[in-house]
């Protein structure tokens, strides 16, 4: 079974060195994700599994939750004693507002998010689908005439999407959240001036490009356990490298794409405020 068409096996084998081979699987791996993108495009006119997105949204909402709070937390602390620190120290302590905005908003919350839906939901994923490949399971589904993709894969993708989002506005509130008490409790900040910069450099737009982040870290690490899950082979043990594999892969993917977002974010949104 080969979900992408292209057995991923042998493309490998054609490019031993690990560069070559790397690329090799992001091509396999490219090829995966436009199928999954056509069967999305195909399921509004179908019987979507409601029960399906469902479940796995509610799965994947209560692995993730706790876990990205208690990532968040430590980090919005740890954030507001540096900044707290250095703005201390440059005299510019009113100004701390707008650096926990930039990174909490715009990094910190889509990245904690994405590294525990992949690292948590993702492995997860991979090793339900990856179990179901080794029984025969995934065989049986296409012998019987019923679309993988659109029964297994795009409810999980769809169901890591909406949780990351939701994730992703529960951990900015906490990590503002925390940062602000530290900014007032022990560094021994100003409430009113760490909220009146955080809005005053904070516009609408970042929170829309921290939701768009969250959906594509989600949809990346989602596609890439669906497809080494279902790729998986020898027995057992493949279904225990495939985990392994999608949780480096996907924190490769989306760092990278959080870089590319990161860049090109500034030259069609003007930044607001001034210093």
């Amino acid at each position: 079974m080969d979900p992408a068409g292209v057995d991923g096996t042998a493309v490998s084998a054609r490019a031993p060195d690990p560069i070559g081979g790397f690329f090799a699987e992001m091509g396999v791996l490219f090829v995966f994700a436009v199928r999954v993108g056509r069967a999305a495009l195909a399921a509004p006119f179908s019987r979507p599994p409601w029960r399906e997105y469902l479940g796995q949204m509610w799965f994947l909402a209560q692995v993730t939750t706790v876990a990205s709070v208690l990532v968040m937390i430590p980090l919005g602390v740890g954030v507001a004693l540096q900044i707290g620190s250095l703005a201390s120290q440059i005299g510019a302590d009113s100004y701390s507002g707008a650096v926990v905005a930039f990174l909490i908003i715009g990094q910190a919350g889509p990245l904690v998010c994405a590294l525990i839906i992949a690292g948590v939901g993702g492995s997860a994923i991979c090793a339900d689908l990856g179990a179901r490949t080794i029984r025969e399971e995934i065989d049986a589904l296409e012998t019987l005439g019923i679309p993988v993709l659109q029964r297994l894969v795009l409810p999980r993708v769809v169901a890591a999407a909406v949780v990351c989002v939701l994730l992703n506005s529960i951990v900015m509130v906490v990590g503002v959240g925390a940062s602000l008490l530290v900014q007032v409790y022990v560094v021994g900040g100003n409430a009113e001036s760490f909220l009146r910069n955080l809005v005053q450099f904070s516009q609408p737009s970042d929170f829309l490009v921290s939701a768009l982040k969250a959906v594509v870290f989600a949809v990346i690490a989602g596609i890439v356990a669906s497809y080494r899950g279902l790729t998986v082979k020898r027995g057992a043990q493949g279904v225990g490298d495939a985990v392994n594999e999608t949780v480096v892969l996907s924190f490769i993917l989306v760092f990278i794409a959080n870089l590319a977002i990161t860049q090109f974010y500034p030259l069609f949104v003007p930044v607001k405020g001034a210093y």
